[in-house]
């Protein structure tokens, strides 16, 4: 996958509204008080931070982007091929176990 334009297909397609959550990732939003406007800002402004060519429901990507209230949230979905991005899952990210947003903290720091 070529990062930059995957990225960029993806944006291009949540913008124009070809995207759907799964059933998991409708509920993790309601959960955890995700809105769709909070998404689409977060893939707007994202960026790739990991691939997952070959993972056993599709080729996916994990997104990191911030709404415009700065919320930091990944957001997984599946690479833009299909005719529908799904979202897979969406979830805020917890400072306290991040450095910057990027890399998770080891164990021993928690």
């Amino acid at each position: 996958m070529q990062e930059n334009a995957e990225i960029e297909t993806i944006r291009q397609k949540v913008a124009d509204g070809r995207f759907q959550f799964t059933a998991h990732a409708a509920d993790q939003s309601i959960r955890r008080h995700i809105s769709v406007s909070e998404v689409h800002q977060a893939i707007a402004s994202g960026e790739v931070m990991e691939d997952y060519p070959l993972d056993k429901y599709g080729p996916n990507c994990l997104i990191l982007g911030y709404s415009e209230a700065e919320r930091p949230l990944h957001i997984q979905c599946s690479y833009a091929t299909r005719t529908l991005v799904k979202v897979i899952t969406v979830y805020q990210l917890d400072p306290s176990l991040w450095i910057d947003y990027r890399v998770g903290r080891p164990i021993n720091d928690l």
